[in-house]
């Protein structure tokens, strides 16, 4: 593609936003409009609507275009993720209108498929590429107001009632204001603070909001307070039931700057002249205008035609660029949060496909399996921890790629996010059907109710939350010295005698005399032995508890321990909780948690050794050191919590490292170099 050569557009959804699209297109000076793709292709005025432009049959048959190289999304908002994944994975770019997902969840897995297939993907929020923006950030740095203190920021109307299947109120439609304009007033509070900071956006450290949820439950005026580090405060309000003003308001210390109807620069869908007025804390007044007379949607149609000429996959700046776009999609969801809307579409009963739109795929071979003593199933080499994610629709999104990439193996915990944890794999697992294909980890009895008489009753909630009568391996999550051992294999071997736990059972965070002697009286009263450990074990040594009760497994005493009894050990914090990124260093000592659990000179000798080897590798040192918990000479087998998909495919790189005794030898004390 040269720099000169029209981008040919497709419009996915024929609505009344892809009409003024069209008519942006026409005006731009890089895009050409080819088709349309529509699945009622035979509806009346749609050949009138776009005019020059074919109609396709069908969502799907305009991604198989090869006359098309970049498509605009125009669909309701839950089919924003599936159909931007879809064009990706069909080596379209594109342009996709707000908000850009449902979630920031969601939008990551959409810049996820995008950076592999090497597309373009922008958000279209259309005001940030209009020329009155940039004149208002050159104002904001000018210092013409002084300094910023304050931000106020509406995008409000009324619709003529209440139209309940209309998409602005339909819940399966993920109606509302928050999601179709409350973005806008989002992203410019952003946008401005982070002018004010000199940086292209800032991200809010507090975020309160609240709405009126109407009888759909969208809601449907809602506002928010954003407070920022630099101390400005921002106040954003949305509606569709309840006309605002739609003024942006900056507030400084000598002065103010408002700018009416900011969203389409003070004009409508076709023209914004831009209209900036500066008021000065004497009450003088001055107007700004651009002038410009351009269509207003042209400019987001050259912002995304020039990326994609010049091979860059994301809007350059003031357009919303995928860190941007991300930014203001977790406020969103934090205001979202704070006032409960969650929508039907969200929950496990809807979700029933993966975020591309399709089935659940089983078969994958990214993540291999092998044979855990004591496990009736193999289970996958690695098993997934998941416990930042609080709804269905983000936490599934990470589980089946985790499956569908090979992965059986499940960590959960009594006390994981107060319960949350259990509950949505639960719900994943029936959802997805596949909980006879996959190995659920439970850990109970957590201090300060660690005692014998908690296993069962904790076993029993977390059973209930799981919707699944057993449990695959059990820990005892810490330990307690005071109780004698055999009280607790006792209460271990009981729920294994129900069926409760249908595998090996042990401890997480015990020491090796308390695993040696639950071992021994279980030899002696004919109790099933314990038969797994879950302690921290990586190749950086943890020097103290990263919480209190923590035990590590990382010495040389320990490794021979668990070598001479094959004992199977789950390994939190695999990867040094950062020790083997660019976090840490001899000369980086900002993160407290690193320089006191980790940071020792045979630590950085070992931390030396693994970033040598990776770059004869190719590779990172955190797929080092990953590979190094995978090859120990003992069932080894590390729990990981990535939080992306792209943290996934990441980790996943260190499956296919096969380090030698000699390596292991050598990453370890570096008493042997490495082949």
């Amino acid at each position: 593609m040269t720099a000169t050569t029209p981008i040919r557009w497709g419009i996915l959804g024929p609505g009344s936003i892809a009409q003024v699209f069209a008519g942006g297109v026409a005006a731009s000076r890089t895009g050409k409009l080819v088709a349309i793709g529509a699945r009622n292709p035979g509806k009346p005025g749609l050949a009138e609507a776009f005019p020059g432009a074919r109609i396709v049959d069908g969502y799907q048959a305009l991604l198989a275009d090869p006359d098309i190289d970049a498509v605009y999304i125009s669909i309701p908002h839950p089919g924003h993720a599936q159909w931007a994944i879809r064009a990706a994975e069909a080596g379209k770019h594109v342009l996709c209108e707000k908000p850009l997902a449902l979630t920031a969840f969601e939008a990551d897995a959409m810049i996820h498929a995008a950076r592999k297939a090497g597309t373009f993907l922008g958000e279209a929020f259309m005001y940030r590429l209009h020329p009155q923006t940039l004149k208002l950030v050159e104002l904001i740095k000018s210092d013409i107001i002084g300094e910023i203190r304050m931000i106020k920021s509406s995008f409000g109307f009324a619709m003529p009632r209440f139209m309940p299947q209309h998409r602005l109120y339909a819940n399966d439609s993920a109606g509302g204001g928050i999601l179709d304009v409350g973005g806008y007033t989002v992203s410019v509070a952003r946008l401005i603070a982070g002018a004010a900071a000199g940086l292209p956006f800032a991200e809010p450290d507090k975020v309160v909001g609240t709405a009126h949820l109407g009888q759909s439950g969208v809601d449907e005026w809602a506002s928010a307070l954003l407070h920022f580090p630099s101390g400005i405060v921002a106040e954003v309000s949305c509606s569709i039931s309840l006309n605002q003003d739609n003024v942006l308001r900056i507030l400084g210390t000598k002065g103010r700057i408002e700018v009416p109807d900011f969203w389409f620069a003070g004009g409508n869908r076709d023209v914004g002249l831009g209209r900036i007025d500066v008021i000065g804390a004497d009450g003088s007044s001055e107007t700004i205008s651009v002038d410009e007379k351009r269509h207003v949607y042209s400019f987001e149609v050259d912002g995304a035609g020039e990326a994609i000429r010049a091979g860059r996959q994301e809007f350059a700046w003031p357009g919303m660029g995928w860190a941007d776009s991300l930014g203001t999609l977790r406020v969103l969801d934090r205001w979202r949060a704070a006032v409960g809307l969650e929508y039907e579409i969200e929950k496990a009963p809807l979700r029933i496909n993966t975020i591309s739109g399709r089935p659940l795929r089983s078969g994958g071979t990214a993540i291999g399996k092998r044979a855990i003593p004591g496990l009736a199933k193999p289970a996958s080499v690695v098993a997934l921890g998941f416990e930042d994610f609080r709804t269905f629709s983000s936490g599934s999104i990470l589980l089946d790629a985790f499956f569908e990439a090979g992965g059986n193996l499940f960590d959960t915990g009594f006390v994981y996010g107060a319960g949350y944890t259990e509950k949505l794999l639960g719900e994943w697992l029936k959802n997805r059907g596949v909980r006879e294909q996959s190995a659920i980890i439970a850990k109970g009895a957590h201090s300060p109710l660690c005692y014998p008489d908690v296993i069962g009753k904790q076993l029993a909630q977390s059973l209930d939350r799981l919707q699944t009568d057993h449990v695959d391996i059990y820990f005892m999550h810490r330990d307690n010295p005071d109780v004698p051992v055999g009280e607790f294999v006792d209460a271990m071997d009981r729920e294994v005698k129900a069926g409760r736990i249908r595998g090996p059972f042990g401890g997480s965070n015990w020491t090796m005399q308390r695993m040696d002697e639950a071992i021994a009286y279980a030899e002696r009263t004919g109790k099933q032995k314990p038969g797994a450990l879950s302690n921290n074990f990586s190749l950086a040594e943890m020097l103290e508890p990263i919480w209190a009760g923590c035990v590590t497994s990382s010495t040389d005493d320990w490794k021979a321990w668990l070598t001479s009894r094959q004992m199977p050990n789950f390994a939190w914090s695999s990867q040094g909780r950062g020790f083997f990124t660019e976090r840490a260093g001899r000369d980086r000592r900002n993160s407290e948690e690193l320089v006191r659990v980790w940071y020792s000179e045979k630590n950085f000798g070992r931390r030396d050794r693994a970033i040598e080897l990776a770059r004869k590798l190719g590779r990172s040192p955190i797929h080092v050191a990953l590979a190094y918990v995978l090859a120990q000479p003992f069932p080894s087998v590390p729990l990981i919590g990535p939080r992306t998909l792209g943290e996934l495919d990441d980790s996943l790189q260190a499956l296919d490292i096969a380090l030698s005794p000699a390596e292991l030898e050598w990453l370890d004390g570096g008493s042997l170099h490495a082949a």
